[in-house]
């Protein structure tokens, strides 16, 4: 049965939840109550976001009501998490939500480097334009910065819950967890599982080993480990592409490509595709 939409979510930092209709985007509108003051664990989700964001700055749209989108506003105390490891943040909310999608629909999702939440395709067509996997959900960090220490980050999250039947244009890319499921995924449970699993997530991250024990669960789940990737790098406005296997996550959250000649090459930042040679 679905619950209503809630105002916090007790036992966690979650005390002050905004639910808008409809926005121009949830992040941008976290991050200007960031800049004003705004405390940490402020959220606001949206039934429809009209200038919803991705990475490099991609739209994100969804018609109404069919997907949670959601951002969180965080304060990490001073010396618990630095700038180069702020993309930890974004693992941490994909662990929280592929955990709170299983709880609540037995599917299971994995983490496709560096921000989005996919399944297996059930029946790769090969040649077919297909790459193995179906998108779910992706996520977005923007970080403010202040004397080289994070003074605010907002963490937006967008998750196909109720699209009733993939698109024809999308079905070879993207699907919905109604359609994993085959029944109604509830938005207001999924928001409050996800939140509770991130107190936990995120808590757990700013303790002393919280690092290391985060980026072995983000192996675990991770769909691009183990896969020949084609990585598409920006250096200076061009784009370059690289390609070799994943070999690894290193301890700020970069992932290791070794390369056809044996180098390592670490990617901060890049789109990466998995090859059909691989693709599951």
């Amino acid at each position: 049965m679905e619950i209503p939409n809630f105002d916090s979510v007790d036992r966690t930092r979650f005390s002050d939840i905004t639910w808008v209709p409809e926005i121009g985007s949830t992040n941008t509108a976290l991050l200007d109550r960031a800049r004003k003051g705004g405390s940490e664990g402020e959220v606001i989700i949206a039934d429809l976001q009209t200038q919803g964001r991705g990475r490099r700055g991609r739209t994100w749209t969804a018609p109404p009501g069919t997907s949670l989108m959601m951002s969180i506003l965080l304060r990490p105390p001073p010396g618990t998490l630095s700038p180069d490891n702020a993309s930890l943040i974004t693992s941490a909310l994909a662990i929280s939500v592929l955990t709170a999608v299983e709880e609540i629909t037995n599917i299971q999702l994995e983490v496709k480097w560096p921000n989005d939440l996919v399944v297996d395709s059930p029946d790769p067509i090969l040649g077919s334009g297909d790459p193995g996997y179906r998108k779910v959900a992706g996520i977005l960090t923007e970080t403010m910065i202040q004397q080289n220490e994070i003074e605010a980050m907002v963490v937006g999250i967008g998750i196909n819950t109720g699209w009733g039947q993939v698109p024809p244009e999308l079905q070879l890319t993207a699907t919905s967890l109604d359609v994993l499921a085959g029944s109604t995924v509830h938005r207001t449970q999924l928001a409050q599982k996800l939140l509770e699993n991130f107190e936990t997530e995120y808590a757990a991250l700013l303790e002393p080993s919280g690092k290391e024990n985060l980026l072995l669960r983000l192996r675990e789940y991770s769909a691009t480990l183990g896969k020949q990737v084609l990585v598409h790098l920006n250096e200076e406005g061009e784009t370059k592409p690289i390609k070799g296997q994943a070999i690894n996550i290193d301890e700020s959250g970069r992932l290791l490509v070794e390369l056809d000649n044996g180098d390592i090459q670490a990617v901060s930042v890049a789109d990466v595709e998995h090859l059909r040679l691989d693709a599951r």
